[in-house]
């Protein structure tokens, strides 16, 4: 049954629990398990613990930060904070103590949720750093003597002896134009910035993502992506637009064994995930050698060809088709069956995926509909549609989003989901702002049926000594792709004379190949292994055949660790922080060209 998009999103929801109650709402773990709520007991939790927080001083005006990963009780507590009429401001939980101090600060939060107690600590340590913080609600830990520290339980019990009716005329008091979200931006550069997301721009993007039938109510939709992330807070509100059943479990452990449990029919991924599955079953078949590599490598290029043939528009042959039956039978329906065995499609977005990874992926019956929208632009601004992918694009526009491309080959982008501004950043917000237009900072083209095609980050392009252009997310998809033993690839070369690249070890992948091989396990020392480092290189001139002379990668270092967030060298939401990576790496690099490495 549909629902209202006026108002906010708390009146959304009311609108869902009135239309579905008795229909499967959430579905989360438990001792025993997973265990659901309906629409209507999601409504009562959130309700009680609305006027728990609201009597702790969350109303209209005010932020409340959630530091905590993704599970049921983000979903549950954001609500409630909206609900109050106060804004949501996310955090991630593997920022340091300093970055949780900088996000409470500037955005003048005066409540925080934390997951945990080692949470509560990081806030503790950084206590005389955000004054405004009047409370702090812990949901798995304990309260405090002196009343600084709460539980969720008890905030939550405090609202349930509240009088009801006040949740109500809280929920009519919230306007579109009320501010719903800050979401700080990852920062690849500098201070992370507070984009001001309102509620009607969740509520339109949602409507536009159920009018093409994103999900919908007879899905099971799979979500773990971080809830402190854009992408992953638009899935919430399109998940109630919609009335789709979600399962929520953020554990990165758990992903694989989730799958196979829950058996959804949609999850959304960022490109990584994808990438890792690919590696993962690439690197086993290989390792196992014999007829299973060879029937695979069979089955993915007969799976490749139907993919392709599909693409273009081209009929299968009879004998194509029987063929792609054999390869589906014996090779692909085993690796949908790892993912449940339903699965509709995946949904990517956060970052680029390489067409290898698309390819790969349709041709085991498993399409990815690739997306693409900035925090900036609630995150839905383009995606695929459902039945008709077109690979090496982002889609066309979402229902009510507008777009054009500048002169330089910037993406321009208008309509219902751009943000108000970012918080307390004038200045910042008239150059992203500018004639009613937000300036990506991304350089892309429109093909013929208008589908956006992004060819890379406008402030990440490689000019080389020579003046030549060189997009390198572009080289960086392609050569993981080539070779399953990466986890990351960056490609450098701006004012050099030729581009080289830094190239980390998927640490699972290459540890069951070292396994198999009888060699050491640690990542570090494989790094230096000349078997390795062979590997690597026939990946690179594979991916080189096919370049011209000035992009491709002339020589390559395997860094001893992978990058991590921890490092400093990915973002939160699992990106490159590649000015961190080149600087951190600066001795490597300059290596590379010290050596008589000559450019074609």
């Amino acid at each position: 049954m549909s629902v209202e998009f006026t108002g906010s999103l708390p009146a959304m929801l009311r609108s869902r629990i009135r239309a579905t109650p008795y229909t499967e709402a959430f579905r989360h773990p438990s001792a025993g398990g997973w265990a659901s709520l309906t629409w209507s007991e999601a409504g009562a939790r959130i309700r009680a613990l609305a006027l728990g927080l609201r009597a702790l001083g969350a109303e209209p005006g005010v932020r409340v930060a959630v530091l905590c990963g993704t599970r049921i009780e983000w979903i549950l507590a954001d609500l409630a904070v909206l609900s109050t009429g106060a804004a949501t401001t996310t955090i991630y939980p593997s920022n340091t103590p300093s970055e949780c101090a900088f996000i409470a600060a500037d955005s003048g939060s005066v409540l925080v949720i934390a997951e945990n107690d080692d949470q509560v600590a990081k806030l503790r340590s950084v206590k005389n750093e955000i004054p405004a913080v009047k409370h702090v609600i812990v949901i798995d830990g304990e309260a405090d003597e002196e009343g600084w520290v709460l539980t969720l339980d008890q905030v939550a019990a405090s609202g349930a002896k509240a009088d009801a009716g006040e949740y109500d005329r809280m929920v009519d008091a919230v306007t579109e134009d009320d501010l719903a979200t800050l979401i700080y931006t990852s920062g690849t550069t500098g201070r992370p910035k507070g984009v001001e997301l309102t509620h009607r721009n969740w509520l339109q993007t949602a409507r536009a993502a159920v009018e093409i039938d994103l999900l919908t109510p007879d899905d099971l939709h799979f979500l773990w992506l971080p809830m402190s992330h854009s992408f992953g807070k638009l899935l919430e509100a399109v998940m109630i637009a919609a009335g789709t059943p979600t399962a929520i479990d953020g554990r990165l452990d758990r992903i694989a064994a989730n799958l196979g449990e829950l058996r959804p029919t949609v999850m959304a991924a960022a490109p990584r995930i994808f990438e890792k599955i690919h590696n993962t079953v690439t690197a086993t078949v290989q390792n196992e050698g014999g007829i299973k590599l060879r029937l695979f490598r069979w089955a993915r290029a007969t799976g490749l060809e139907v993919s392709r043939a599909r693409q273009e528009g081209r009929p299968l042959s009879a004998a194509l088709r029987a063929r792609h039956a054999i390869a589906d039978r014996l090779v692909f329906a085993k690796l949908r069956a790892r993912f449940g065995g339903r699965v509709r499609y995946f949904i990517s977005g956060s970052a680029p995926l390489s067409l290898e990874m698309a390819e790969f992926f349709d041709a085991a019956g498993l399409p990815i509909l690739e997306g693409y929208g900035l925090t900036e632009s609630s995150a839905g601004s383009f995606v695929n549609r459902p039945g008709s992918v077109k690979f090496g694009t982002v889609g066309p526009p979402l229902p009510g989003v507008t777009v054009r491309i500048a002169e330089d080959g910037e993406i321009l982008v208008g309509g219902h989901g751009i943000m108000r501004g970012y918080h307390g950043l004038p200045e910042e917000t008239a150059e992203a702002l500018q004639d009613g237009w937000l300036h990506t900072g991304d350089i892309g083209e429109l093909d013929e049926a208008g589908r956006l095609r992004i060819t890379d980050r406008k402030k990440e392009l490689i000019k080389t000594s020579g003046g030549k252009y060189v997009a390198p997310q572009h080289l960086e998809g392609r050569i993981k792709a080539a070779c399953p033993f990466l986890s990351h690839v960056v490609v450098h070369g701006d004012r050099r004379n030729y581009c080289t690249a830094l190239v980390t070890l998927d640490p699972d992948v290459v540890a069951a190949w070292a396994k198999s091989e009888g060699l050491s396990e640690d990542p570090a020392e494989l790094a230096s292994l000349p078997a390795l480092r062979e590997k690597v290189r026939a990946a690179i001139e594979e991916v080189n055949s096919g370049l011209a002379s000035y992009e491709t990668v002339k020589d390559f270092a395997i860094l001893p660790a992978d990058f991590t967030v921890e490092s400093g060298e990915l973002t939160p939401s699992m990106k490159v922080r590649r000015r961190e990576v080149e600087d951190r790496h600066k001795d490597v690099l300059d290596s590379l060209y010290d050596k008589a490495v000559k450019p074609a």
